[in-house]
């Protein structure tokens, strides 16, 4: 399940996603345009500018923008940076990798048929992109 912050973050970026072409958009903009905190909104895009999926702008004129367009922008890289791995066990994460407790790896099938899963799962929101969010409004 999604978190609240990722789908927070998710109707910010399509906000800076529709307004691309004018450059830098104030939080405070996003904030009231999308009913989201504006403490909260801060974090969130803090985090995807560390990640690389943002960059900012200091002073007048300022404000939040997409390094890329929408359409590069995968949907996983957006879950990873906020929610961390996709994978519904940790024993089948490909990035965040655990044995889980009291596991026989190598005779579990909850691990194989967990890896399908993360497997479909990734193959979706590594092809899908923010530009297919936008055009399914």
């Amino acid at each position: 399940m999604l978190s609240k912050k990722t789908q927070y973050a998710f109707h910010a970026l399509t906000y800076l996603a529709d307004n691309y072409s004018k450059g830098p958009v104030l939080i405070s903009e996003i904030s009231q345009e999308r009913q989201i905190s504006l403490k909260f909104l801060e974090n969130i895009l803090l985090e995807l500018k560390k990640a690389g999926v943002l960059g900012s702008k200091k002073g007048k004129g300022g404000g939040y923008y997409l390094i890329k367009p929408a359409d590069e922008i995968a949907l996983a890289k957006i879950i990873r940076v906020l929610d961390g791995p996709i994978a519904l066990l940790p024993c089948v994460s490909l990035n965040y990798y655990e044995r889980c407790e009291n596991c026989q790896e190598e005779v579990c099938g909850l691990n194989r048929v967990m890896a399908d899963v993360r497997d479909n799962t990734l193959k979706v929101l590594e092809n899908k992109t923010l530009k297919d969010i936008l055009r399914n409004r």
